[in-house]
């Protein structure tokens, strides 16, 4: 709810009387915040969504939530609080649609910035010229944004699987699917930012001006910077997608026709994979949603008690030449060494592709299991060390998925770009290992703990064996801990800090930098 201005002005009056005749924080920070001349507002009684997250796991309530009419709103909020100094607990974190997993969009006591309102207030423009781009708020979600490039027959090169999030979001960690391989993450993507700094200074910054603080934010958490406008690079658009899963039993094969498509020249356009593990009827649950026939070998697969590994693949097409599509694809399956019966295939626009997680979001609401706990896991693991760890994991650690999917593909290294703030392997190549589980109330909080202690086992596993895996959404609850994550790139990641949020005033939920008190 809106605060009018003459309640405006009693509550400013108000609570500049009690500035001077007591301490109290609360008072303080109220009274010093609704002293900002903003184009948006402050609200302090409707807070509580701000204290959840997607992985409904961290609750921290803050003291207000900003909802910006402007980009100037960050940036004088912002600096009020540089300006408080030390004296000052306030922090600030930047929310998209509030999919971290551990309480990183939160601010304990603090300021939480609602992106989203700059949508209303920032335009997107998509650049059509001989090298296009679009410029989007960082509060833009990247489905409507390919919406609108979709327009001029352009769309984005690299993706997540999921598009109902915001582009700051994203950006602020890389952005990763099944097209990373080829384009790299999204943050491999980016020609200009315009960022808010701790300081509260509005920055514009690329690879070409103010180039450090650019590949400080791609991939920073947050730390140094919020982002509020983003450049991202286009490409015509595909208008047809060719789908298809296969399977393997044998992980060895699985993953060197992995490592196959995504060092090859004429390859698919998207390559995912995933772990089964003592799951019924999967071919059967495919049919309903590839249109195929259904082979009779197929009706008598039973995969109870296997673990099975699916290859997900995608290539885009112009179906005013279906021949050549199919010449392609009969080229590209033969070089695999999946079961044969096993091949699923359907036909999609891009736009269906990309947004193919959007219907199973509504189902899962429909009964009530979207807002559940999310204890996730996802690791970078070297190329080198992921028969071992998948030896030692998938059937021993984990020995059902009926939690939710396991995903496991390769990246190429060469598509990452080093002087970002995002952490990956020190080899060429390295898969994404992600354990997606779920544990909705009714499977008890016995399940729920079950599948932390699956996640502990895992990193100790990683540990023992000297596996140099790298968190991605990286969360721990230690100094130490943020130093080996970061290891030879700690001392750039902490003086950039220094640079750009002196205070530390940004993203306090990573719990990396703790706000010095005077």
């Amino acid at each position: 709810m809106g605060t009018s201005p003459l309640l405006k002005l009693l509550v400013i009056t108000l609570l500049a009387g009690i500035k001077t005749r007591s301490s109290d924080p609360a008072a303080l920070r109220s009274t010093s915040l609704l002293s900002i001349p903003l184009h948006g507002q402050f609200t302090f009684d409707d807070i509580s969504k701000a204290a959840t997250d997607f992985g409904n796991r961290v609750h921290h309530v803050p003291s207000a939530v900003l909802h910006p009419g402007s980009v100037a709103d960050v940036a004088a909020t912002t600096r009020r609080v540089f300006q408080l100094g030390p004296n000052s607990k306030l922090t600030i974190a930047a929310r998209g649609r509030g999919h971290s997993l551990h309480g990183q969009a939160q601010a304990p006591d603090g300021i939480v910035v609602r992106m989203e309102s700059l949508r209303r207030a920032q335009t997107m423009w998509v650049h059509t010229g001989q090298e296009p781009y679009v410029d989007a708020p960082g509060g833009e979600l990247w489905i409507d944004l390919l919406r609108e490039t979709l327009k001029q027959g352009l769309a984005p090169k690299s993706w997540t699987d999921y598009l109902h999030l915001t582009v700051g979001g994203t950006l602020s960690n890389a952005g990763i699917s099944g097209q990373a391989f080829r384009h790299g993450p999204q943050i491999s993507n980016v020609r200009q930012l315009e960022v808010v700094t701790g300081k509260g200074d509005i920055m514009n910054c690329s690879a070409e001006a103010n180039a450090d603080l650019y590949h400080a934010v791609l991939g920073g958490l947050g730390q140094f910077g919020i982002i509020t406008r983003a450049r991202i690079e286009l490409e015509p658009a595909p208008k047809m997608v060719k789908w298809m899963r296969v399977l393997y039993s044998d992980f060895r094969s699985f993953t060197e026709d992995q490592e196959m498509l995504v060092s090859a020249e004429n390859t698919f356009d998207y390559i995912e994979g995933f772990v089964i593990i003592n799951r019924s009827g999967i071919l059967r649950n495919w049919g309903s949603s590839f249109s195929t026939q259904f082979p009779a070998q197929a009706s008598q697969f039973v995969s109870e008690g296997k673990t099975l590994f699916c290859l997900e693949m995608a290539k885009n097409f112009d179906p005013t030449n279906p021949e050549k599509m199919k010449q392609e694809m009969v080229e590209l399956l033969s070089r695999l060494r999946y079961i044969p019966y096993t091949l699923f295939k359907t036909e999609v626009s891009y736009l269906e592709f990309l947004d193919r997680l959007h219907s199973s979001e509504r189902k899962l609401r429909s009964k009530g299991l979207w807002e559940v706990p999310r204890p996730w896991l996802n690791l970078l693991v070297p190329r080198s060390s992921v028969h071992f760890f998948a030896d030692n994991v998938f059937g021993k650690i984990i020995t059902d998925t009926s939690n939710g999917p396991i995903l496991l593909y390769p990246m190429n290294r060469s598509n990452w770009d080093n002087r970002t703030s995002a952490v990956i392997p020190n080899e060429d190549v390295f898969y994404l290992v992600a354990f997606l589980s779920s544990t909705p109330a009714s499977s008890g909080q016995n399940s729920f703990e079950a599948v932390l202690k699956q996640n502990e086992k895992i990193l100790k596993l990683c540990e023992s064996a000297n596996i140099q895996t790298k968190q991605y959404l990286p969360h721990y609850t230690k100094l130490e801990e943020w130093r080996d994550h970061f290891g030879s790139r700690w001392e750039a990641f902490q003086r950039r800090k220094q640079d750009y949020d002196p205070l530390a005033i940004l993203a306090p939920g990573h719990r990396i930098f703790h706000k010095a008190m005077a």
